[in-house]
């Protein structure tokens, strides 16, 4: 399903490059969904990427994919992927004459930029570079000593810098020596997409007996702490009938099948690996499960949210700005298994869940694509009227 919006668009339209990785993880996804909305708009919209965006999966007369060619030779054990990306970038620029290149995740993206930015100025051409910080970039792979020189340099040499939350806004001004202005936009949803549908054969097929629904999505990294959510859903278990969908795949999946069945609740947990629509699951869904110990945003539970799905999550990085405690949900400190399972029954009863689902929408709408997307055209067109100043 394609995003379904309807703008009022009175502002001259712009010739944008987006610059991403093109895979499930929630920059790149953030990053095509921003060009898919800017294309509806009527702005012409060109990604410029290694493989095509998972979620680019509309044809649009707006929209534009050049894939990256990375050549190998013998002389380069690894290949040179921000060589071949800045190259790209040159010539697009160039050919399509685009008006800003919008770049998400600072490695190596921004860099790339700042590198291609600087060969076009010899040829007369000056673009507008904005990047957006979308969270490992800077808690963790932007801090590896390896990088950070880079990371630092390459963000103050950015026109525009924004970040998805008020946390990762603080943690990239506490860890860098940043000089520009971060902008705080946050991510988005489409609710037409993300929406509570009509699934009840598919619920009755996974709980029978009516039993509560938990669900968690991630990629099964160390850092989003899955074991938690095994622990917290056994206690539940005990407590009340109920069923647990794990959505995603990853490092850790082995691990939490063994431990399911330590725990002898391998029975009522479904491991459905990765999913297209994740959204017909949040459908069926009754609780959110999010207990990371780091997480710039959240997207994975705005997208539950907008499904009517309440959240239980850790205290981490941008979620309390997304989950508001006591109202969407509850917030706990990283590792309070047992909090979460008091906080997760109280939800869980039937007097509590209307009103914790119908808030949970509630404040998802405030993400709304249509409302966010505007901000982001709202700062390109002022980072441009920056640049044209400065000529």
């Amino acid at each position: 399903m394609g995003l379904h919006l309807f703008f009022c668009h009175t502002s001259p339209t712009m010739r944008i490059g987006i610059v991403c990785y093109p895979t499930f993880g929630g920059s790149g996804v953030v990053a095509t969904e921003l060009g898919k909305a800017l294309a509806l708009m009527g702005h012409q919209v060109h990604f410029i990427t290694y493989s095509q965006p998972a979620r680019l999966d509309i044809f649009n007369e707006n929209l534009f994919y050049h894939e990256v060619y990375i050549p190998t030779y013998p002389l380069f054990q690894y290949p040179p992927y921000e060589l071949a990306l800045a190259s790209k970038m040159v010539d697009i620029v160039r050919f399509e004459k685009l008006d800003v290149l919008h770049v998400h995740y600072a490695i190596p993206h921004a860099s790339a930029a700042y590198m291609a930015k600087q060969i076009l100025r010899t040829k007369g051409i000056n673009i507008p570079v904005i990047t957006t910080l979308h969270g490992t970039d800077i808690t963790l792979v932007g801090k590896d000593a390896s990088f950070e020189p880079v990371v630092t340099f390459s963000i103050n040499q950015s026109d525009g810098v924004t970040a998805v939350s008020d946390s990762l806004r603080a943690e990239t001004y506490d860890f860098f020596q940043i000089e520009k202005d971060i902008e705080v936009i946050p991510n988005f949803i489409d609710l037409e997409k993300f929406r509570r549908q009509k699934k009840e054969h598919f619920r009755l097929a996974i709980a029978p007996n009516n039993e509560k629904l938990l669900v968690h999505t991630s990629n099964f990294r160390g850092v989003k702490r899955v074991e938690d959510v095994i622990r917290i859903f056994a206690k539940v278990h005990e407590k009340m009938p109920s069923r647990l969908l794990m959505v995603g795949d990853g490092p850790e999946r082995p691990k939490m099948e063994k431990l399911c069945r330590e725990l002898q609740i391998y029975q009522d947990v479904r491991f459905l690996g990765k999913l297209e629509a994740v959204e017909e699951v949040l459908s069926i869904s009754d609780l959110f499960l999010m207990p990371s110990e780091k997480e710039s945003f959240g997207l994975a539970a705005l997208e539950a949210m907008a499904c009517e799905v309440p959240v239980i999550s850790s205290d981490a990085g941008g979620i309390p700005e997304l989950n508001i405690n006591g109202v969407t949900g509850f917030v706990s400190p990283v590792g309070a298994v047992d909090e979460m399972v008091q906080n997760a029954l109280y939800i869980l009863d039937d007097e509590h869940l209307p009103q914790f689902k119908a808030n949970a929408l509630q404040r998802a709408r405030d993400f709304d694509v249509q409302k966010i997307v505007p901000v982001y055209e709202g700062f390109y067109q002022r980072i441009i009227k920056e640049q044209l100043a400065l000529l």
